[in-house]
């Protein structure tokens, strides 16, 4: 778009179907690499990207004309089928219906890339639960609990 200038920053969180722990460590890169080619392809910029075993946190900078709702889709449907025609998991691997979008301005920047690539230190002290929660209090995003993602404790 000719004259549109901008600066989206969007932390997005999502989770695998079932809340099943099926990304395993020794595919945890192949799956971030695979996931960052999605995402260039669709017009977004990886900022950071961390896959847990049950979710991942994927921080973005978004153009203005990308829809984000079709974004999540097509991040979760490619990743699903990569995951699924190279079977590296012996279950079928789908992402779980939701998602978190949260935004960050340029000053946050630094802080929120180093949130998402430090997951595997920072889940050791607080659930996907208790985090996922404490976003939609920090962003005071009103919420039902039976809508939220299904939670493995």
């Amino acid at each position: 778009m000719a004259n549109t200038f901008s600066q989206i920053y969007i932390q997005l969180v999502f989770a695998v179907k079932g809340r099943q722990s099926l990304v395993l460590e020794k595919n945890r890169e192949a799956l971030e690499k695979y996931i960052c080619g999605i995402v260039s392809g669709l017009g977004p910029k990886v900022m950071a990207l961390y896959c847990m075993p049950d979710h991942l946190h994927l921080f973005i900078s978004l153009r203005p004309t990308t829809v984000l709702a079709d974004f999540v889709r097509d991040v979760k449907a490619n990743s699903s089928k990569w995951m699924n025609d190279n079977r590296k998991t012996p279950f079928s691997f789908s992402g779980q219906e939701g998602y978190g979008a949260f935004s960050y301005s340029k000053s946050q920047k630094s802080q929120v890339i180093q949130y998402v690539l430090n997951q595997a230190e920072h889940h050791r002290k607080k659930t996907f639960r208790e985090e996922y929660i404490e976003f939609l209090e920090k962003y005071e995003i009103e919420y039902d609990e039976k809508y939220l993602f299904e939670w493995i404790e």
